[in-house]
C-alpha cells in the first residue's frame, strides 16, 4: 500500500510539473505576445472569453486544493491552506510579483463573473451550515452554551465597538456614519465559523470528545445569535431611515415566522408520508427553496445568506433528501463554488496597503483585541459556569476560530461600503490568525487534560478505547 501510495504522489507531481505547469505557462505567453488587435478588444470590452474564464476557475481550484493539503501536512485544517490561496492569487503576492501574468491567469473582467459563481457558493454552504446545525447538543448543556455563547458575542462585540471608536477617523470611508462603522466591527470580532469548527475537531480528533461536545453546542448557539445580529446589522446600515429600519426587521421576523410555522411542517409531512423513491426526485427541488429563500431576504434588505441559513435550519433531516443535499450540492459547493469566493476575497486582499509600521501596528492590535474578546470571553465564561481552566480555554480556543464565516461578514461590509479595502485587508489577516490558531492550541490543551477522551454517553472514543 505505501509504494502504490508513493507511486501515485509521484505520478501528481510530475502530471503536473509536465502538463498543467506547461500549459499554463504557454497560455501566458501567448497571451502577452497578442497584438491587441481589433478582434482581442472587441473581446475585451465584451467581457473575458469563456476559455479566459474557464483558465480563472482552473487556477483559483487548483490552487486552493494544492495550498489546502500543504496546510493539512503542517497541521493545520485545508481551509487554511485555501483562504491563503486565495490571498496568494490576489495583489499581495501574484499581482505584486507577476503583474503581467496575474492579469492573465485571473484577469480583472473575469472577476465579476467568478463572485457571481462564488456568491452561488456561500448561498449552498451557510443553507448547509444550517441544516449541519445539531440543536439535540442542546440538551442538558442549555445555560452552558447560553451563557458561553452569548459572552463570546457580547464581550469581543463590546470591544470590537471601543476599538471603532479610536479606528473610525482613521480607517472609515469616506461618508459612512459611525454607527454602521462601529456595528460591523463589532460583529466581525464576534463571529465563530461553526463549520470549520467541525473541521477542525474532525482533523484534531476531538468531535466527539466532551470538550467538543461542548465548543459544538456554544458555536450552535453563537451561529444563530451572530447571523441574527448580522441582519439586523445589515437592516440598520442598508435602511435609509427609522421607517425602513423597522420594516425591515419587521419583514424579516415574518419571514423567519413562516418558514418556522408554515414550511418546516409541510416539509415534515412531505419527508414522513412520500415514499422513499419520490423524495429522491423531488430532491432537487429543494434547491429551488434555497434560492428562493435567499431571494427573499435579499430583497428584504437583510442579504441572501440570512434567508438560505435560515432554511438549512428548518429543513429536516435524516433523510433522503438532506442526505442527497450533502452529496450533491455539498460536493459541488465545496470544490468549485468556495475556492472560487476565497480567490474573491484574495482578490481584494491588499497586504501592500498596510505600508509602514502604524498599519502593521493597528493590524497587531486588530488581532489582540479579537482573540481577548473572543478566547479570553469564552475561557472565563466557561470557567464560571464550572468548566475547570484547562477545559475553558480549550473551549475558548475553538471558539476564537472563525474562518469562512468571518470572509462572509467582511465582504458584506466592504460591499456595502462600511470597510475600507485598509481595514477589510486588516480583518482578514486576523481572521486567518486565528483560525490558524486554533487547531494547535486546541491539541496542546487537549494533551493536558486527560478526561478530554470521554466520548457522547454510552461510548467510546478511540482513545479512550486505547
Amino acid at each position: 500500500m505505501e509504494i502504490k501510495s508513493r507511486t501515485g504522489s509521484r505520478t501528481l507531481w510530475v502530471y503536473i510539473g509536465l502538463v498543467v505547469v506547461p500549459v499554463v505557462v504557454a497560455i501566458v505567453l501567448l497571451s502577452q505576445g497578442d497584438d491587441g488587435g481589433s478582434v482581442s478588444g472587441t473581446k475585451a470590452a465584451a467581457g473575458p472569453s469563456l476559455a479566459q474564464l474557464l483558465l480563472a476557475i482552473t487556477v483559483v481550484v487548483g490552487a486552493c486544493k494544492v495550498v489546502g493539503w500543504l496546510a493539512q501536512r503542517i497541521g493545520q485544517p485545508a481551509v487554511i491552506g485555501e483562504i491563503t490561496a486565495g490571498i496568494l492569487l490576489g495583489p499581495s503576492v501574484l499581482g505584486a510579483l507577476w503583474p503581467s501574468g496575474a492579469a492573465v491567469l485571473i484577469p480583472k473582467a473575469a472577476v465579476p463573473q467568478l463572485n457571481v459563481v462564488a456568491q452561488l457558493g456561500v448561498i449552498f454552504f451557510v443553507f448547509l451550515a444550517g441544516l449541519e446545525l445539531n440543536t439535540k447538543l442542546l440538551r442538558g448543556r442549555g445555560r452552558l452554551a447560553v451563557v458561553v455563547s452569548h459572552v463570546s458575542i457580547a464581550f469581543p462585540f463590546l470591544l470590537g465597538v471601543g476599538l471603532a471608536m479610536l479606528a473610525y477617523t482613521r480607517f472609515a470611508p469616506g461618508g459612512v456614519g459611525f454607527l454602521p462603522f462601529a456595528l460591523f466591527f463589532g460583529v466581525s470580532m464576534s463571529i465563530t465559523a461553526l463549520p470549520v469548527l467541525v473541521r477542525i475537531l474532525h482533523e484534531i480528533g476531538l468531535f466527539r470528545s466532551e470538550v467538543g461536545v461542548v465548543a459544538l453546542t456554544c458555536a450552535v448557539v453563537d451561529d444563530v445569535t451572530a447571523w441574527s445580529l448580522l441582519a439586523l446589522v445589515i437592516a440598520l446600515t442598508t435602511a435609509s431611515s427609522l421607517v425602513g429600519v423597522v420594516l425591515t426587521v419587521v419583514l424579516t421576523a415574518v419571514f423567519v415566522a413562516l418558514l418556522g410555522l408554515v414550511v418546516r411542517p409541510l416539509l415534515r409531512k412531505l419527508v414522513t408520508r412520500a415514499p422513499a423513491a419520490s423524495l429522491h426526485k423531488a430532491a432537487p427541488l429543494s434547491v429551488v427553496g434555497v434560492l428562493l429563500c435567499a431571494m427573499a431576504t435579499e430583497w428584504i434588505g437583510v442579504h441572501a445568506m440570512f434567508g438560505a441559513f435560515v432554511f438549512g435550519v428548518v429543513f429536516p433531516r435524516d433523510n433522503p433528501i438532506a442526505a442527497w443535499l450533502h452529496d450533491k450540492a455539498g460536493g459541488l459547493t465545496t470544490a468549485l463554488m468556495l475556492p472560487l469566493f476565497f480567490a474573491y476575497s484574495g482578490l481584494r486582499t491588499d497586504i501592500g496597503l498596510l505600508s509602514g509600521g502604524g498599519a502593521w501596528l493597528w493590524c497587531g492590535v486588530i488581532l489582540v483585541v479579537a482573540v481577548v474578546g473572543k478566547l479570553g470571553g469564552s475561557a472565563l465564561a466557561a470557567r464560571a459556569v464550572g468548566e475547570n481552566w484547562n477545559r475553558s480555554l480549550q473551549v475558548g480556543t475553538l471558539m476564537n476560530c472563525r474562518g469562512l464565516t468571518e470572509l462572509v461578514v467582511l465582504n458584506i461590509g466592504l460591499d456595502l461600503g462600511v470597510l475600507s479595502p485598509t481595514l477589510f485587508t486588516m480583518l482578514v489577516i486576523m481572521a486567518l490568525v486565528s483560525t490558524a490558531m486554533a487547531a494547535p492550541m486546541a491539541t496542546w490543551f487537549a494533551r493536558r487534560d486527560g478526561r478530554n477522551v470521554v466520548d457522547f454517553p454510552g461510548r467510546t472514543s478511540d482513545r479512550a478505547a486505547a
